[in-house]
């Protein structure tokens, strides 16, 4: 049987690698806008959306979309356009506790299987220096709240998955695939 991840996320592809099985990476074309959702029902919107879309295209196959959207306070802190973007929302996750939603998607072959998992994630009071650097690496410019967790050094702690909050809950995705029967 075949399986699709729709997304050209590097992380998202690392992690599904473990499990060993087959599967392509054909991204979505999903046009990514909701207007007056929460954080949580934005993630899972846009994970669906994604993995409808390649449906389309791919009837028969399975296939697996997945978004993450970081909150804090109710605001969705989304990619940051720019450097001086990213340094904003570091600024506002310093010292303080936000949640990661990744909305997930499995469907395909008459299936339709969906979840949000969420991850309280506590940062260090990160310094401006600190803050500057990590910018200046470009590694945040590509994530959702400005940052990845796997960079290390911004995160005090978390509580839930990890996975979550590089973008694909491991645990959510497996037992998914367990119920198709794909591993």
């Amino acid at each position: 049987m075949r399986l699709i991840l729709a997304s050209n996320s590097p992380r998202r592809k690392e992690l599904l690698a473990g499990f060993h099985i087959p599967f392509e990476v054909i991204p979505s074309r999903f046009e990514e806008a909701a207007e007056g959702l929460s954080a949580k029902d934005t993630a899972l919107c846009f994970a669906c959306g994604k993995a409808a879309e390649v449906a389309a295209r791919f009837p028969g196959a399975y296939v697996l979309g997945a978004d993450t959207v970081v909150s804090l306070g109710g605001e969705i802190l989304g990619k940051p356009k720019d450097g001086e973007d990213a340094k904003r929302m570091l600024r506002a996750l310093r010292g303080k506790t936000h949640s990661v939603f990744t909305g997930v998607c499995l469907t395909g072959r008459g299936v339709l299987l969906k979840e949000t998992v969420e991850t309280k994630v506590t940062f260090y009071p990160l310094s401006e220096e600190f803050i500057a650097r990590y910018v200046e690496s470009g590694s945040p410019l590509d994530k959702a709240g400005a940052y990845g967790i796997q960079d290390g050094a911004l995160a005090e702690s978390y509580q839930g998955s990890y996975t979550n909050v590089i973008g694909l809950p491991v645990e959510t995705v497996g037992a998914f695939l367990k119920e198709v029967r794909l591993c």
